[in-house]
């Protein structure tokens, strides 16, 4: 038979110990372990106290049909999730306060209830804003039940009244289990709401889509189990001032990671971009010292995005290294391999690096691009030609392969772009030819420099 047994369990951090302790071992609150009766099965195979496992043969799962996706009527969000949502999984967003995760799921949520029954659960809004929010947006779909709940009980048995084939939860650290003695938001109450509002999609058959916060550092807060949980984790992200919005993918049991979806905020709500490339290049400065654009491969798609630098003289010891958009820590390793192997002599400049648009370039790939745009701004030297740059960046100056150069070349073509700087691989390979293109192979950061500077090195292979 099962026994109970006493444990303790912290209502901040989550840590659990078999004795009450004055102050939690793991997080130091003091006064926050409560005792909670855990229970015991008992042991032993698929006798009266154990349930007898399913066990399936793979080749038999691998016959089924594939399941049938839900799509949300926003083309590049479907882009990110594969193809919509899956029904029975949970999809985990998070972003910045105010960058529109509200407007987004509200919206989604509208388009999707032109087919199949939703259920939006406003934690952090009454019934009277989510309608007025609603109203702004044009939300209007017959089969969207709306609902003002922050008692994890109630919104479940909200769930069992509408009988929705999509639950939206706005947000998931607003909303806690009564039984549990922790305030709203603690790591034991998102972490119980999170396990429960899965479990019971699971159970249903509907998709749950679970909006999340997230900490100044820019992570989702909230225990990382909350993360290993569901099945789907985005990130929204945007420059408030531009009004584009990136969705990116980190996590998907059901399709592709690092997919990139691409938004425009206008007055009516959230939009696809029609063309993410020319939207980011759409105010690009062009014949400026500083300016360089990348060839950046996001997922399986490639968006052009102007990589922008500035240097200027420090009286500091150590100098400022800011960078927006790009990664900090290999635009240190590049300003280092342009002061070893470009000829660059960075070490009394403070360096300012932004990538245009509001994007976040996370490829390798665009390594070059910040090259030269740091080494443009230093000299005050543009690219007499519109230049899209691809490689990544060694520390010994190498420049390096990288996936996917056709489709960024074909991408730099159908923008106009006269020319094409990529990696070489093996001096005298053929690059692949796009019309109107000038494509130029280089092995090492100096040979780059000198394509910058207008010159032709010793060996360059060009390819009107």
């Amino acid at each position: 038979m099962p026994t109970g047994r006493e444990a303790h369990v912290c209502g901040e951090c989550g840590a659990g110990t078999a004795r009450w302790m004055g102050r939690c071992p793991a997080c130091g609150g003091w006064g926050t372990l409560k005792a909670v009766e855990t229970r015991v099965g008992a042991t032993g195979g698929g006798g009266a106290g154990g349930r007898v496992p399913a066990v399936v043969r793979a080749a038999e799962l691998a016959l089924e049909a594939p399941v049938e996706r839900l799509a949300t009527g926003f083309g590049e969000l479907d882009r990110v999730l594969g193809g919509g949502l899956v029904p029975g999984s949970a999809v985990l967003l998070g972003g910045e306060p105010g960058v529109g995760k509200s407007t987004l799921v509200l919206q989604a949520a509208d388009r999707l209830a032109a087919t199949v029954p939703v259920l939006y659960v406003g934690a952090e809004e009454s019934l009277g804003q989510v309608g007025r929010r609603a109203r702004r947006l044009g939300v209007s779909a017959a089969e969207l039940r709306l609902a003002a709940e922050t008692e994890l009980g109630r919104v479940l048995a909200a769930t069992e009244q509408a009988a929705p084939r999509v639950l939206v939860v706005d947000s998931v650290q607003a909303v806690r289990d009564g039984e549990l003695p922790s305030a709203a938001g603690s790591v034991t109450q998102v972490r119980r709401v999170a396990d429960a509002l899965v479990e019971a999609s699971r159970r249903g058959g509907w998709a749950t889509v679970l909006v999340g916060h997230v900490t100044k550092d820019g992570l989702l807060a909230g225990p990382k189990a909350l993360e290993h949980v569901v099945d789907v984790v985005l990130a929204f992200e945007g420059d408030e001032r531009s009004g584009r919005r990136v969705v990116r993918c980190v996590k998907n049991r059901h399709g592709a990671v690092d997919e990139v979806g691409v938004f425009e905020m206008t007055g009516a709500g959230l939009a696809d971009a029609q063309d993410p490339s020319a939207s980011l290049l759409g105010s690009r400065v062009r014949g400026v010292a500083g300016s360089a654009i990348a060839a950046a491969r996001e997922g399986r798609r490639t968006l052009l995005v102007e990589v922008q630098a500035l240097t200027a003289g420090t009286s500091l010891a150590a100098p400022r290294r800011s960078v927006v958009g790009v990664d900090a820590g290999r635009t240190q390793l590049i300003c280092a391999v342009l002061g070893r192997w470009g000829g660059l002599e960075l070490g009394g400049s403070d360096v300012y690096v932004a990538a245009a648009g509001g994007l976040r370039v996370t490829d390798p790939g665009a390594d070059l691009a910040v090259a030269a745009a740091i080494a443009s701004g230093h000299t005050r030297v543009a690219a007499a030609i519109e230049t899209a740059w691809v490689g990544e960046l060694g520390l010994c100056g190498e420049v390096r392969g990288v996936v996917g150069i056709e489709g960024r070349v074909a991408e730099a073509a159908r923008m106009g772009l006269g020319r094409c700087v990529v990696p070489a691989v093996g001096r005298g390979a053929r690059a692949m030819r796009a019309e109107g293109m000038e494509v130029v192979e280089v092995e090492r950061v100096v040979e780059a420099m000198a394509v910058l500077r207008g010159e032709v090195f010793p060996g360059c292979e060009q390819f009107p």
